[in-house]
């Protein structure tokens, strides 16, 4: 697959899923409309819980199967990988319902068994689709793919509006009403995890030509391979989601003698300003879904370093770009989450320092390739472990100092350090000759971009007349400096591109 096979697969799971996404990311500042931060935090809490569960149900599975697919028959490792999360997903299940009461507290949901109950479920529904999807990405259909994201996030969506749109004002009239009868003011912010599950589970009607293909027939000694491959990979999964999610988990707990109404309160400012800088994730992620099949392809070919060099240069490039969007104009994202509750206003200063930690978590996403492709997957591990220790530690330390503008910044220590390390053994095990100084250029640059625009506004009155138009007229100003800047320097990277790349070739070639 080329670099431009790849922009277009990544197109064809980004589009949908990014248009999928900012749907999903409306709908969730709805929640940020309709309830306070004290409210607001349990689905926070539920949200910060699933991507540790999710690791755990997953075990690794989904990047095995793009790995043994390419060495061994397609549908034995299919048949094989889907029993074994089929059953294990089963069990998993099982015991979390069983042990319901105690995870709930473990997890300070005690108060809100209901929404424990549906975040299972949504586990459950989500793992099951797991590897008939991983199957869509390794023979390159992405369209189905993204149909069925989007189909699912659609229902999300319309389950959330009947709820609260057509429900709730139902109930409030006529409680006795067919449409009112479906909306329980007791369960409040809850109905967005409702829906989501419900989503989830039709998802899977979806796939049932995947499920069909599926034999119940179980390789023991491919799974044993299989598992010692991916054994690495769970850990790699846990200490990546106590980078991502400790700070949302355990703030509740490191703050056990504060008045707890203050700490709920600023747990839901903090997680309303995150999605913010989630933004830049889901374009980690949606790149990784077209990428990771990619590179496992691509390492059979001659010459496999340069593209994922290049690979990464576009990465770095696309990221920055999103880094200035987010940044410059923080006045406009203040308008979207404070249109309810003035209170989420407070954390936006943790933004910029989230997006950059997520630019150095898809750098290191993009290097993690090495240890993938050279079997060393247990380097990944102490590589991820290390980064988990440093966001215990540090926020143990912040949090208690700086409250949530201290989470921010271990996540950002975290992740740099990752990034750096995984550099560092890549090109010791696996060098591919990344183009450094220059990325390392761009990110200062917009850093520096960043600095500057704040220094300018911050000077100006809020209320001033002169405010509006100084702030959005730098911010234009220096976005399209900063892309100046990449024509000039990238033009004949520029040349190369599809579609483009006609208007950056000089008139005379033409």
């Amino acid at each position: 697959m080329s670099i431009k096979k790849l922009a277009g697969q990544t197109l064809w799971y980004g589009v949908p899923r990014i248009f999928s996404r900012f749907l999903y990311f409306g709908i969730s500042l709805l929640g940020i409309q309709l309830y306070d931060p004290n409210n607001s935090y349990p689905y926070i809490q539920i949200y910060a819980v699933i991507p540790f569960l999710n690791t755990l149900y997953t075990y690794g599975l989904e990047t095995s199967y793009f790995r043994f697919a390419q060495l061994y028959d397609k549908q034995k490792v299919y048949n094989t990988l889907f029993t074994s999360i089929l059953c294990s997903t089963i069990l998993f299940t099982l015991i979390l319902l069983m042990f319901r009461e105690p995870f709930a507290r473990l997890i300070e949901m005690e108060r809100f068994p209901d929404y424990v109950l549906w975040m299972i479920g949504i586990l459950f529904f989500d793992t099951l689709y797991t590897i008939p999807m991983a199957k869509l990405r390794q023979e390159e259909r992405p369209r189905k793919y993204a149909f069925i994201n989007m189909a699912a996030v659609m229902l999300n969506i319309a389950l959330v509006l009947f709820f609260y749109y057509v429900a709730r004002p139902a109930h409030e009239k006529d409680p006795g009403s067919f449409p009112g009868s479906w909306f329980d003011p007791s369960i409040g912010i809850g109905y967005f995890i409702l829906s989501n599950m419900i989503a989830s589970g039709a998802a899977l009607l979806l796939l049932y030509k995947e499920f069909s293909a599926f034999q119940f027939k179980f390789d023991y000694s491919l799974w044993k391979e299989v598992i010692r491959y991916s054994a690495p990979l769970v850990i790699v999964g846990f200490g990546g989601m106590i980078n991502e999610m400790l700070s949302r988990v355990v703030y509740l707990k490191v703050l056990s003698d504060e008045p707890a109404q203050e700490v709920e309160r600023e747990l839901g400012i903090f997680g309303a300003n995150y999605k913010l800088a989630v933004l830049i994730t889901i374009f980690i992620q949606i790149f990784r879904m077209a990428a990771e099949p990619f590179f496992f392809n691509q390492s059979k070919h001659e010459g496999a370093q340069k593209t994922y060099a290049r690979v990464m240069k576009f990465f770095v490039i696309a990221c920055c770009f999103m880094f200035l969007i987010i940044s410059l104009f923080l006045d406009f994202w203040k308008i979207l989450i404070t249109s309810g509750f003035d209170d989420y206003g407070e954390g936006l200063r943790i933004v910029p320092i989230l997006s950059m930690a997520g630019i150095f978590l898809g750098i290191y996403y993009n290097l993690s390739i090495w240890y993938k492709l050279t079997g060393k997957n247990m380097t990944g591990a102490w590589i991820t472990l290390s980064g988990a220790m440093i966001t215990i530690v540090l926020n143990l330390v912040l949090i208690k100092e700086f409250r949530y503008v201290g989470a921010s910044w271990a996540t950002f220590v975290c992740y740099g350090f990752m990034m750096v390390i995984s550099y560092i053994l890549g090109q010791k095990y696996y060098p591919v000759p990344y183009p450094k100084k220059k990325l390392i250029t761009y990110l200062v640059i917009v850093s520096l971009i960043y600095i500057l625009h704040e220094a300018i506004v911050r000077n100006i009155p809020s209320g001033s007349a002169y405010y509006l138009p100084v702030y959005y007229g730098t911010s234009v100003m220096f976005f399209l400096a900063f892309a100046l800047l990449i024509v000039k320097v990238e033009r004949k990277e520029m040349e190369k591109m599809p579609v483009i790349g006609k208007y950056f070739k000089p008139k005379n070639s033409l």
